[in-house]
């Protein structure tokens, strides 16, 4: 097969990688394939096959375990996508390819793909919508792009026809490393002899500045540009040198390459390094240091504490995990910029500035030079065009004048989105910056859920502020009823909760829209555009009963979605996988049913907060649980019996304990934060009512945490706290009992 030779030795000329789609029947695609596989100078034990077919005669995966490949590297990689066509498949596999090597998708007549529906359109078609309201707008992005980039050939397997040879007729410049060592290096001559780049040998001698405390590291790249690498090497040299190293990330597979590389430096500058595994490595030990990979959210509970922590694909944790990392003496972040596993930009936004305002002194540095290819890269450029890889919201200086007044809204369908690409781009850059960790089915998703809609506020034509909306419920009555018994429905998260978990049988019914994601352009924050767009939505859907959000609770996101008229309906009793935070469910009503829904449901969450507390909720921010009670509009009800009352007028100033009968001291506490015209309460005073009352958190373990002095002033506080609740809410001989003992 001539196509097959030419592609190979072009790549294998110019070290970059080509692509080549067999589009046609199952069938004659899959025997395409195969000659292919048979005509190419490409050894089996390095090719991989990635389908549901199984007489490949190369190592092959099914769909579902597409992401084994992670962290690999392979010189041909065969992507089936007549099973089902799902962006982070390509993502994930594209990455693997090795410079010279070659990515073949099988595909229908690239004709009418789009027209074609597969297992994951299944998965966006969301009751009450059918699979023939799903799009299939996606794959006509995706067709397009395969037949306008460079380094692509398109193969019709139904008739044999070369529609593009993928001929690329100048190669790359030379831009081979030369080997340069630093000459005030600290790091061993031989971990410089490592580095493959300048880009790489620039940022390990950053990392040489982790052997002194109070030292952090932020490294950014693109894909393929080697920081796991260069981290690796870092974090063996400082194994060496006796350290303490802990490895983390969003899971073990993130920092397998770290860990390899790792290995052999140790082995390298004392022999063979002892270690958990010879696959999966956990642990290494040097002669007098040690590394050691640890899950990110096990991190704060280590028992001694690391000397340095090592965090690959930061972008992809929450914030709150990433903090924990920061009381650890020296830290390296490794973010990726234009991947699947989370965003850099991410990670800038919302942890950045708490690093910088931090007592680490930081050090940040890019790799901008690929590793496994050459730059300029086809099938790099194509997939970030692709899957929308490089998507970035607006510059800064084209917005910077927006204003509420200087805005206009607009609901973007998937046609005005995919005729201009750069506003997809810039919709989808901005929608990025709204979530911890964004994945290219995101991209299929805005572009092919019937159920899905994107909102802007654009200035001067470009997107400032943006909402992805889900529309949820209006189920039919049998849908409502699997729901009731427990049964999930996809894409009605909000009815699904409040019916199969909170037991509201008639939840599916009203129509909502969950606002999924909203983001503001960061240079234009603080203006009241999100809140304006949200006020908008609520007026943009005549027929709907509500508006709904869920989301990690922060203290200053629960009091953002309340002042957009939201209130709380739900907030989960453990922590969400991806934001790490307790997530919070809130409704906004449009019409007299969600009025109904929101009333029933907020009164049920009002009655039953103050029993999950101190259980399930205990460990929850007091400052999340402080922002959540001000959020209750509905007024708890305090009744209390003469005894009771006399009790709590005995803890202020006489012999009451507050551990001898708990139950009217709660109440009273519970009131008072959900009470807007309640008693004045410094931050620390209902931070302590929040830990020791309601949380039931012991009494030392809440002094130390709000900084008292001493358990017994901690206490003391109390007992002052309780006497003003008693002054504005007891009755009158309470307060003459309470003053029989000052």
């Amino acid at each position: 097969m001539d196509l097959a030779e030419t592609l190979l030795n072009e790549a294998r000329m110019d070290n970059q990688r080509r692509l080549i789609a067999f589009s046609g029947s199952p069938k004659n695609t899959r025997d395409r394939a195969k000659n292919f596989l048979d005509a190419v100078d490409i050894p089996l034990h390095k090719t991989s096959y990635v389908g549901p077919a199984g007489d490949f005669q190369c190592e092959t995966f099914d769909y579902a375990n597409a992401s084994t490949l992670l962290g690999t590297t392979r010189s041909l990689v065969v992507l089936d996508c007549h099973g089902r066509c799902e962006p982070n498949h390509i993502g994930q596999l594209v990455g693997t390819v090795d410079g010279g090597g070659l990515f073949v998708l099988l595909t229908p007549p690239l004709e009418t793909w789009s027209e074609r529906r597969d297992a994951v359109d299944e998965t966006l078609a969301v009751p009450p919508f059918d699979l023939s309201e799903v799009t299939g707008q996606f794959r006509s992005h995706l067709v397009k792009t395969l037949r306008e980039h460079s380094g692509i050939a398109v193969v019709d397997a139904d008739t044999g026809t070369v529609e593009r040879d993928g001929h690329i007729e100048y190669g790359p410049t030379d831009t081979a490393y030369s080997g340069t060592i630093p000459e005030d290096h600290a790091f061993p001559r031989f971990a410089y002899e490592h580095c493959l780049t300048a880009d790489q040998s620039d940022v390990l001698q950053a990392f040489e500045s982790l052997e002194t405390p109070g030292t952090a590291v932020v490294v950014e790249a693109n894909r393929g540009r080697g920081k796991s690498t260069a981290a690796g090497i870092a974090a063996g040299c400082l194994a060496l040198d006796g350290q303490r190293v802990v490895v983390t990330g969003p899971q073990y597979r993130n920092v397998k390459t770290l860990m390899q590389h790792a290995r052999e430096i140790i082995d390298s500058g004392e022999g063979p390094a002892s270690s958990d595994s010879q696959g999966a490595i956990h642990t290494l030990e040097a002669k007098d240091g040690h590394i050691e990979y640890v899950p990110a959210t096990e991190i704060a509970s280590l028992d001694d504490q690391p000397d340095c922590v090592f965090v690959d694909e930061a972008a992809a944790l929450p914030v709150r995990v990433l903090s924990e990392t920061m009381a650890t003496p020296s830290v390296a972040y490794l973010t990726t910029t234009h991947g699947y596993e989370g965003t850099g930009r991410g990670f800038a936004v919302r942890f950045r500035d708490r690093l910088l305002d931090g007592s680490h002194e930081v050090n940040e540095k890019r790799l901008h030079t690929p590793i496994r290819y050459a730059p300029g890269d086809p099938v790099e450029v194509w997939s970030f065009r692709a899957l929308a890889l490089d998507a970035r919201p607006p510059v800064a200086g084209v917005v910077a004048d927006a204003s509420p007044e200087s805005v206009t809204y607009q609901q973007l369908s998937s046609e005005q989105l995919l005729a201009d690409e750069t506003l997809l781009r810039e919709v989808f850059g901005l929608l990025v910056l709204a979530h911890y960790q964004t994945e290219p089915n995101d991209l299929l998703r805005l572009l092919d859920a019937p159920n899905v809609s994107v909102h802007t506020l654009s200035y001067d034509g470009h997107p400032v502020s943006v909402a992805l909306l889900a529309r949820e419920g209006g189920l039919s009555a049998d849908i409502r009823e699997k729901m009731y018994g427990g049964n999930r429905i996809r894409g009605n998260m909000i009815p699904d909760v409040l019916s199969s978990q909170l037991r509201d049988e008639h939840a599916g019914t009203p129509t909502g829209y969950r606002v999924m994601r909203i983001a503001t352009h960061g240079d234009v924050r603080s203006r009241g555009l999100g809140a304006m767009l949200l006020d908008e939505l609520a007026h943009r859907f005549p027929t709907a009963d509500w508006l709904g959000v869920g989301y990690g609770a922060t203290p200053a996101l629960v009091d953002f979605w309340q002042q957009n008229q939201y209130q709380p309906v739900h907030l989960s009793t453990t922590r969400n996988q991806r934001s790490g935070e307790h997530s919070v469910i809130m409704l906004r009503p449009l019409s007299d049913a969600g009025e109904t829904l929101l009333s029933r449901n907020a009164t049920r969450f009002q009655r039953r907060l103050p029993g999950m507390l101190p259980d399930a909720l205990s460990d929850v921010d007091p400052d999340v649980i402080r922002a959540v009670c001000r959020t209750i509009e509905t007024t708890p009800t305090l009744t209390l019996t003469d005894w009771e009352w006399r009790h709590v007028a005995s803890v202020p100033a006489g012999p009451g304990l507050f551990e001898m009968v708990p139950t009217p001291i709660r109440r009273l506490a519970f009131l008072a934060l959900t009470d807007s015209n309640g008693p004045h309460l410094s931050a620390r005073e209902e931070r302590l009512l929040v830990r020791r009352v309601l949380q039931l958190q012991p009494r030392q373990e809440v002094a130390s945490e709000l900084a008292f002095t001493a358990e017994s002033t901690c206490m003391r506080t109390l007992g002052d706290v309780v006497g003003r609740l008693l002054d504005a809410y007891g009755p009158d001989f309470a307060c003459k009992e309470r003053d029989r003992f000052s």
